[in-house]
């Protein structure tokens, strides 16, 4: 553990993850006090407004938040996760856990996600990304290039978590519906073939040297050092993993190790750190995958994943041999190390 710090905490938000950001806020406030950190609790109403104490925040450029030694933002979804909060905290000039401007952005954003992974050469299923005006102003065209996909398929929001506005489709005349739905959401739509197989997650957990430097490579590509997890396998009860078998009792269980082969595992955690670099992720990331025998298809990339002891992230990190008040400390120091190799560049 490390010397005593001060941690902002950053809980709540605008998005429809509200509640799940509340409830691994308290999850890290409570590991961060079982590390001997004192925390500050600052509430993000649905509204936008910050609260500490009861009372309204006001923030000043350049003047840190609460006079904390770094912030950690539990926050998911828009408004929180996809690189606006941590422009802010960039403004405030203060350290703060996870995935910085960009990286966080291009993540939340499922089509350029994808896209980058695509020029990239990781294999992943098909997909169709498509905006809203496009949809309306030539629907035709659009559906002509989701029946390349197959069926079924799923539509979903390309800038949501947590499954939220996300249907499966196994009949083409429920498309058009099911495009509307996800545009209620987002401008942006992303539309995924089918993936055969088990669903798998790992956890990466970054570092950076005290230079900030990156690290020597690590198979063909050099990226900051990692701690790709054991993998671990996703069983739910639901027909697909949907927001209901993500956050309701009973509705998935998670098996350590996933029940793979070792070549798979170990390719698992090979693209997960490959991932990790690509996007330029910090700190931390669950990267989620397909697995069908040997084949092994990246899905997404969650900088900030549910944080309570019992979400997937935790139980892999701890099964990897890090408790979460460790996880929790060590995250804290990550982000310190990184503001501070950053305030020695001249901009």
């Amino acid at each position: 553990m490390t010397s005593t710090l001060t941690v902002a905490l950053l809980a709540g938000g605008r998005s429809s993850e509200h509640d799940v950001s509340l409830a691994s806020a308290r999850a890290v406030r409570e590991g961060l006090e079982r590390a001997g950190h004192e925390v500050r609790w600052v509430e993000i109403e649905r509204d936008g407004a910050w609260r500490h104490g009861g009372e309204r925040l006001t923030l000043c450029p350049g003047e840190g938040l609460l006079d904390a030694d770094v912030v950690f933002p539990a926050l998911h979804g828009p408004f929180g996760e996809d690189g606006t909060v941590q422009g802010l905290l960039e403004t405030l000039d203060v350290a703060y856990v996870g995935a910085g401007v960009a990286s966080s952005a291009l993540c939340m954003d499922k089509v350029l996600f994808k896209e980058l992974m695509s020029a990239c050469g990781v294999p992943q299923v098909e997909y169709v990304g498509t905006r809203v005006q496009r949809w309306r102003e030539t629907p035709a065209e659009v559906l002509g290039e989701i029946a390349g996909l197959g069926l079924p398929i799923f539509v979903k929001p390309a800038h949501l978590g947590s499954s939220v506005g996300i249907a499966k489709v196994a009949d083409a005349s429920q498309l058009g519906e099911a495009l509307d739905r996800a545009f209620a959401h987002d401008p942006l739509v992303i539309v995924e073939a089918m993936a055969h197989g088990m669903e798998v997650e790992c956890a990466v957990l970054g570092v950076i040297d005290k230079e900030g430097r990156s690290s020597p490579a690590c198979g063909r590509l050099r990226h900051p050092l990692g701690l790709a997890s054991v993998p671990g396998e996703i069983v739910f009860a639901e027909e697909w993993y949907d927001y209901a078998a993500k956050y309701r009792d009973g509705g998935m269980q998670l098996v350590v190790p996933a029940r793979i082969s070792a070549a798979a595992s170990a390719r698992v955690r090979e693209l997960a750190l490959e991932v990790f670099a690509y996007t330029g992720c910090e700190g931390l990331a669950r990267v989620d995958f397909f697995v069908d025998g040997e084949q092994v298809l990246v899905n997404e990339l969650n900088t900030m994943p549910g944080f309570t002891p019992t979400s997937v992230y935790a139980k892999l990190t701890e099964a990897s041999g890090v408790p979460y008040p460790e996880l929790v400390d060590r995250l804290c120091q990550l982000g310190i190390e990184r503001w501070e190799a950053g305030r020695a560049y001249q901009y």
